[in-house]
């Protein structure tokens, strides 16, 4: 049996776990009037209501003690003073320090990584505020009206999320494309009614090597390139870089003037505030940037130094350890009840599988418990008519975070009050259901009682805003981000790393280069995937005799 479980605090929620078996929400909620008031926190503008868990009191102290015991307070500790708690690339991990004030400081290695911070972005507020405002110029003198940012991952998700969050912040003046996927589609669709002449083109990668990535990067310098009058020189009008590579910038033709930098205890999916997030600045403008930092920020200061007790992202990690190692729960949903959150769910994906599903301990143990859910989500109300049949009547219960705001950007009518509802209302049927006596109370023939009985039980948290603004989608951000880092403490893994992701980049380099050779090549792949290799190759020999053909 694993450390992990043969701690007291674990052994004590596995028995308190059988005690809860028959205990229902309806149950808890009547046995206790002010649970809805005790389990109720405010938290940089967000209103969040924990009172819908499948927990009691008795819960809550056992996940704290598991917390206690496996070290979460001095594991955090240790990331915000800058020690190196990412051990297996032998880093640090500060995203905190990139939303630290001006004028604060944090020394690590010697270096004030604060003010280095505020370089870069003062920095880039001035590129922003030059693009913005017309003075910067293409090749041919005219202003940039485009953006495309090419990007994958941890240099995609968080700058598309935020620029769709914050559009109603968005200047009007530019349109703003994200290309991520190495499908050719993507790339062309995103260009297809664009000048090349009045766009910019933002590289987005640490190492300015990544395969995805360089690929666009060089469709787009291209597609630059083969526009009317475009010389080797416009690339460097038309392009900037966000890496630490300078020389691989300098090589595509990028002016090192033009790459905003960052730093290697910055982790991809952790990166959106930093130059990663150049796109999003470009869009709503420094200050709005730098509200999204500050929000940050104050939920960094909640979860460093809130009691344990009334300490939301630790409350929330803990709660899905609960969920997914006692409770079975292998999935989980993050459902906004607001349209420009749409891509939030997928931004919180790749937070929180990438950093905790892993299968080995810090100490390079195998795990012997469940890590990541699967986490996935919709906005309502379109989930409503899709997946919530699932929600209210599956086999397998699993918790769901709401988020909403009591204010909207686009008062349309008494929409926004019917949208609210919704959410409400999907809280409370999930969570108190309906019973066979209340259906045939309504005189619904015995036939349908059981297709129209909803259990309940079925666990939520609801986050409220007042209004989605840069600021409270920062708090968001970092209380996600805060969940993710206390439940990997829990289960003793790095959070930080991604080493799942190599294997397939590595098999992918060596077969593109075999769908591609001139000469037959020798395959030693699996029988499977050197058929499906030969399959390619003949539909590219027989395109290419097509395209002879023709001509």
């Amino acid at each position: 049996m694993s450390r992990l479980r043969q701690t007291a605090a674990w052994q004590a929620l596995e028995g308190h776990r059988v005690e809860l078996d028959d205990t229902h929400l309806r149950e808890l909620f009547a046995a206790d009037p002010d649970r809805a008031k005790r389990l109720t926190l405010e938290v940089a503008g967000i209103h969040a209501d924990l009172s819908k868990n499948l927990v009691t009191a008795e819960t809550l102290e056992l996940l704290l003690a598991l917390a206690r015991e496996t070290g979460v307070a001095e594991r955090r500790e240790a990331m915000f003073r800058g020690e190196r708690v990412n051990p297996t690339e032998d880093r640090p991990a500060l995203h905190t320090a990139l939303r630290m004030p001006r004028g604060e400081s944090l020394v690590v290695d010697g270096v004030d990584l604060v003010a280095e911070v505020h370089e870069v972005l003062d920095r880039m507020a001035g590129f922003c505020r030059s693009v913005r405002s017309g003075a910067w110029l293409g090749h041919s003198g005219r202003p940039i009206r485009n953006v495309i940012h090419i990007g994958i991952g941890g240099s995609d998700l968080g700058p598309v999320m935020a620029y769709e969050a914050l559009r109603h912040r968005a200047s009007r003046e530019l349109r703003i494309r994200f290309v991520s996927n190495v499908d050719g589609t993507d790339f062309s669709e995103s260009v297809r009614d664009l000048d090349p002449a009045e766009t910019l083109v933002i590289v987005s990668s640490k190492t300015f090597t990544t395969l995805e990535t360089m690929a666009n990067a060089g469709a787009a310098r291209r597609w630059l390139l083969d526009s009317a009058g475009a010389e080797e020189a416009a690339v460097a009008r038309h392009f900037v870089a966000i890496s630490t590579n300078a020389d691989e910038v300098a090589g595509f033709g990028i002016d090192t003037e033009n790459r905003f930098g960052f730093w290697d205890w910055v982790g991809g999916r952790y990166s959106l505030d930093s130059a990663v997030g150049l796109s999003t600045m470009l869009a709503v403008g420094p200050e709005a940037f730098g509200e999204l930092l500050a929000g940050m920020h104050e939920l960094d200061l909640h979860f460093r130094e809130a009691p344990a007790e009334r300490n939301l992202p630790l409350l929330m990690g803990l709660l899905a350890v609960w969920y997914g190692d006692f409770l079975g729960a292998q999935t989980a949903a993050v459902l906004p009840y607001e349209q420009y959150l749409h891509r939030f769910p997928a931004y919180l994906q790749q937070l929180s599988m990438e950093s905790n599903g892993k299968r080995v301990t810090l100490a390079g143990e195998p795990v012997e418990y469940q890590t990541a859910a699967i986490l996935w989500g919709e906005p309502g109300t379109n989930g409503q008519h899709s997946f919530f049949q699932l929600l209210h009547q599956g086999t397998q219960p699993f918790p769901c975070d709401f988020i909403g705001f009591l204010e909207t950007a686009n008062p349309v009518g008494d929409q926004h009050d019917l949208l609210l509802a919704n959410l409400f209302a999907q809280t409370e049927a999930l969570a108190f259901g309906k019973t066979a006596e209340e259906i045939r109370a309504e005189g619904i023939p015995e036939r349908l009682v059981a297709q129209q009985t909803f259990p309940g039980n079925r666990p939520s948290t609801t986050l409220l805003g007042h209004r989605l603004d840069p600021r409270t989608l920062g708090a968001l951000i970092a209380l996600y981000e805060h969940s993710v880092f206390t439940q990997a403490a829990v289960w003793q893994i790095n959070p930080f790393d991604q080493w799942g992701v190599e294997l397939g980049k590595q098999l992918a380099k060596r077969i593109a280069a075999e769908l591609t050779a001139e000469q037959e090549p020798e395959l030693s792949h699996d029988a499977s995937t050197n058929r499906l290799i030969a399959l390619r190759r003949q539909a590219r020999q027989a395109g290419g005799s097509a395209a002879g053909r023709s001509r």
